[in-house]
């Protein structure tokens, strides 16, 4: 078993740390970059040129390993193809398919000649394919047979799109092109990636892009959050098809020369435990609502070895009391939270394994990056005031544009702060605290009440495995809390159940703050990346229109 944390340095680091001043180091004191110079070329010409890059096992249990060198190949070939395909520098070029190599040395190959990459995830239907191919005016679609049904019913409303390439035929068209590619120099600010985040308000779809510059935070913060070291067997278990499995499941690790596992198939508590215990992962980056899963079925674990875990991390939503108490009893290990979004490009909010873990905390700003809980008039509040969760531009990651919709992209920027759309407070020793989105506050009888601190009490009740928590209209107080609640297995719902959650909130966290009206559901609507979409429950409560459900995951 790996030892635990190397815990050298991070306190000196955190304090005098400007990204600034390591740019000119990072990039090597270069006026152009190219973020795949330093994940690929730099790796080949060293000690992990013949180490396993990634490790792939198939739905239908096939493997793959690749190397560092094979991933250079593949990337270079993958390259030397678009360009025939008459790829020129700010193309886009997306990539509609599960979890397979192809994805990773495409999306690579696709930055390295200079154009722009996309992912789109692959259980999104023709009219959420359809809006983001179209907004994006995709020159080239990667995907697959099975995947291209979907594309054929909507092709025909795309007259950019030039070229889909099935993968199925990819193999022998690579073998054709050159195995040496120089990637191509790009200005800073040029962008490297894009994709579609949650779709609000009008804005039926929203891509994010994030230029080359913004690597140089993708890579330290999973040095520093991850603390991946080289000997590590690292898995990410988010999809390519969204960001935190690009940025931290398919780019920064690789520039750290860590081995990487990637899973193509549906989650499975069996399934997972079997890899990990398979592959010795020592690092894992994975979601609350994947915890919760595993939770269900806790009794597998004693069938597993799973002592080559030493580090775990979290994003997705914040994690609650209970989910960090099962992974402290069932793993005897800590688990480090982490806040960011597609907008951020990297890592915001972390834990870091230096610093002292409290109960519920998202941890401090990385190094090199202000946060601040502003006011709506963008003053600073005071510690344990919720407020607007600000950043400071421009941290380097930060996107550089929303596509076609500069109107969208300025809308985050108010009183010379990105506000995030999350509320938030901070406590006298800068540890932050996520209170929900800006419409999950509840504002009841004059008070403000966060929906996550409802949801953490009733989710510490021994019956309760899932919660999501609403704002109801009532005419005498505003609003009254209301909680959707998935049991655990084999407990029954009662009305006297319903009071003794209601009497358990009022002792835990306040009198005011309990859920006026419980009900007891057998699923809750989630999102792709795992989080709970109250909306939705707001929605089917008050008869009103579901809006955009693409990245809905089909119950």
């Amino acid at each position: 078993m790996k030892e635990k944390h190397n815990l050298s340095n991070y306190q000196k680091v955190y304090k005098t740390f400007s990204f600034k001043k390591e740019e000119k180091d990072f990039w090597g004191n270069q006026e152009k970059i190219n973020l795949v110079s330093k994940i690929l070329d730099e790796n080949i010409t060293g000690k992990n040129r013949n180490k396993v890059a990634l490790y792939w096992e198939g739905e239908d249990e096939k493997t793959k390993e690749i190397t560092f060198f094979e991933l250079s190949i593949l990337t270079n070939q993958f390259g030397n193809f678009l360009k025939d395909l008459k790829v020129k520098k700010g193309d886009r070029v997306f990539f509609f398919l599960p979890r397979i190599p192809e994805i990773y040395f495409g999306f690579l190959g696709a930055i390295k000649i200079g154009a722009v990459a996309g992912t789109l995830f692959p259980a999104f239907g023709k009219q959420a394919l359809f809006d983001r191919l179209k907004n994006s005016s995709a020159k080239i679609l990667i995907t697959n047979r099975e995947l291209y049904k979907r594309v054929q019913k909507i092709e025909g409303g795309l007259p950019e799109l030039k070229k889909v390439v099935l993968v199925e035929n990819l193999t022998k068209k690579l073998a054709h092109f050159p195995i040496t590619l120089k990637s191509r120099p790009m200005n800073y600010d040029d962008p490297a990636f894009m994709l579609y985040t949650s779709a609000t308000g009008n804005t039926p779809v929203c891509g994010i892009v994030i230029p080359h510059k913004g690597f140089i935070q993708q890579h330290y913060t999973a040095k520093w959050v991850l603390d991946l070291k080289e000997d590590d067997l690292y898995w990410c278990t988010a999809d390519p098809g969204w960001v935190t499995g690009v940025v931290y499941g398919l780019l920064a690790p690789l520039s750290l020369g860590v081995s990487q596992l990637a899973f193509e198939g549906r989650f499975s508590v069996k399934k997972w435990y079997e890899l990990i215990e398979k592959y010795k992962v020592s690092v894992l980056y994975t979601a609350p609502t994947a915890l919760r899963m595993l939770e269900r079925e806790e009794k597998k674990t004693k069938d597993y070895d799973l002592s080559s875990l030493r580090h775990i991390n979290s994003v997705g939503e914040a994690l609650t009391s209970t989910s960090i108490k099962w992974v402290k009893k069932t793993f005897n290990l800590p688990i480090f939270d982490t806040w960011w979004q597609t907008e951020t490009g990297a890592m915001i909010l972390a834990n870091y394994p230096c610093l002292k873990l409290k109960k519920g905390s998202l941890g401090k700003p990385i190094p090199g990056v202000e946060v601040s809980i502003r006011d709506d008039q963008g003053k600073k509040l005071p510690p344990n005031k919720i407020g607007n969760l600000a950043i400071k531009p421009k941290w380097p990651s930060m996107m550089m544009d929303v596509w076609k919709n500069k109107k969208r992209y300025h809308s985050y920027f108010k009183h010379g702060w990105f506000f995030s759309g999350d509320k938030a407070s901070y406590d006298k020793d800068g540890y932050f605290y996520f209170a929900g989105r800006e419409d999950a506050i509840i504002k009841s009888s004059g008070e403000r009440i966060s929906s996550f601190d409802v949801e953490s009490s009733i989710s510490e009740h021994k019956d309760v495995l899932e919660v999501g928590v609403i704002g109801k209209p009532d005419e005498l107080r505003g609003e009254i809390i209301k909680a959707f609640i998935v049991l655990k297995p084999k407990i029954k719902p009662s009305q006297e159940l319903k009071e003794e959650i209601k009497q358990h909130v009022k002792k835990d966290l306040a009198g005011h703050a309990y859920p006026k009206e419980i009900e007891f559901v057998k699923d809750l609507p989630k999102n792709r990346s795992g989080k709970i979409v109250r909306r939705i429950l707001k929605a089917q409560e008050l008869g009103l229109p579901l809006g955009d459900t693409s990245t809905l995951i089909k119950s």
